[in-house]
């Protein structure tokens, strides 16, 4: 074995035309990109990805529910490969970059070691998840969850988008069904890198961030009932104004979540207000509380705090407060290993790092339950992420993979 010079750097230009290429599949609207998971423009996406691939030298599988894995073999035929990848489905308005960025920068991190003749021990895979946006058929990151137990292929085939189409004859009418079954392959590693999809790097003038945690969630279904009536003719005192306890609990929400601080967060997004008519008290209001954080015991005690005090605010005006929760998963603690690994590629290279928690989820949360993962970020403009209008720079983008390609070589073991 012997160790990778520090000043070894991916070819920038490279990258960001590859990123360019891919972006002209599902063009937005407003510069950005709507290539929706098994959708003709998600299978040209791939057959792209693909092409390029194999231009490096490495061969492609494909399992059962789409997940794509170009590898690149080792000297050793027995060791375990070291993967890195993200996904290439976006929203329907989403941006360039979003899970772009950690397929083709792993691409280009497998091309960097072509030109320069680079071996490993390990095989590296490059990999491409299925799904990652959950935005046609959700959940989100589904092929990574069934490639980690979290679901069952059947239930993953039984998703139905808004139009009553099965995720599971999608995926067979663009053609990208395999053969491998999901979830048997064994991996030595994985780095995911990943834009930010925050303001805090970028704030704090850092080109990496280093993935430490995921954050957990819990999604929180609320229902307030009361009782429609009149707005003009009912007295004040008389009301019993769902809408007023939304507006209670908007307000706890958001305190639980201050006195959690730092690293906590918590909102409400959707709402359905029943009847929704001008002139009529709401007599029920449906809604969903977000919470998040990272420490699991914060976590919990973030909602018993809403399932005590909420039911409390209600009665205090008249009305009722009933809660389930519809969504979660627990805070993902990133492989120690592999968290050093990249943290001493950025030290190496002399960017400047800090240690960060990923705000959103992503595959690598997944595959975190079944081999070492870790993640890597980089900045991205404002903040502004799932919005056409995302940005980053080609200096963010080589940063984030000059990083990747260092952690993936350190893992996977360079040899003469």
């Amino acid at each position: 074995m012997t160790a990778t010079p520090a000043n070894l750097r991916i070819n920038a230009d490279r990258l960001w035309d590859s990123l360019m290429e891919m972006a002209k599949i599902g063009p937005g609207i407003a510069g950005g990109n709507n290539r929706q998971t098994l959708t003709d423009e998600d299978s040209e996406g791939r057959h792209l990805f693909q092409r390029w691939c194999e231009t490096a030298g490495m061969t492609m599988g494909v399992d059962e529910i789409g997940n794509m894995f170009a590898r690149r073999e080792g000297t050793d035929p027995e060791a375990l490969p070291v993967y890195m990848g993200s996904h290439l489905d976006t929203q329907p308005t989403g941006g360039k970059y979003d899970g772009v960025l950690g397929v083709l920068g792993g691409l280009e991190a497998v091309r960097t070691m072509n030109d320069l003749g680079i071996k490993t021990k390990h095989p590296i895979v490059v990999v491409n998840w299925t799904n990652e946006e959950g935005t046609r058929f959700a959940p989100a990151m589904l092929a990574s969850g069934v490639f980690a137990g979290r679901h069952t292929l059947d239930w993953a085939f039984d998703r139905e988008d808004a139009k009553g189409k099965r995720f599971g004859d999608e995926l067979e009418r663009i053609g990208w069904k395999g053969e491998e079954k999901v979830g048997d392959r064994k991996m030595h590693a994985l780095f995911e890198l990943h834009i930010e999809q925050g303001p805090i790097l970028e704030a704090e003038g850092k080109d990496i961030g280093v993935v430490t945690h995921g954050q957990g969630l819990r999604w929180v279904e609320c229902t307030v009932t009361g009782k429609e009536s009149h707005t003009g003719s009912t007295p004040m005192a008389m009301r019993k104004n769902a809408g007023r306890g939304l507006a209670l609990i908007t307000e706890l929400v958001h305190e639980i979540a201050m006195k959690n601080q730092p690293n906590a967060v918590g909102a409400i997004g959707h709402i359905d207000v029943y009847p929704n008519s001008r002139n009529i008290i709401p007599g029920k209001v449906v809604f969903t509380v977000d919470m998040r954080t990272h420490i699991l015991d914060k976590l919990n005690a973030m909602v018993e705090e809403l399932m005590s005090r909420a039911p409390e605010l209600c009665a205090e005006i008249g009305v009722e407060f009933e809660a389930k929760i519809v969504g979660q998963f627990d805070p993902p603690a990133f492989d120690e290993d592999c968290v050093a690994a990249v943290r001493r590629a950025a030290e190496q290279q002399g960017y400047s790092h800090m240690d960060i928690v990923s705000g959103a989820g992503h595959d690598a949360c997944w595959i975190n339950d079944v081999a070492p993962t870790a993640m890597i970020m980089c900045p991205c403009v404002d903040g502004l992420s799932h919005n056409e209008a995302e940005e980053i720079s080609k200096d963010w983008a080589a940063a984030g993979t000059d990083v990747l390609l260092h952690a993936v070589l350190e893992t996977a073991q360079v040899v003469e």
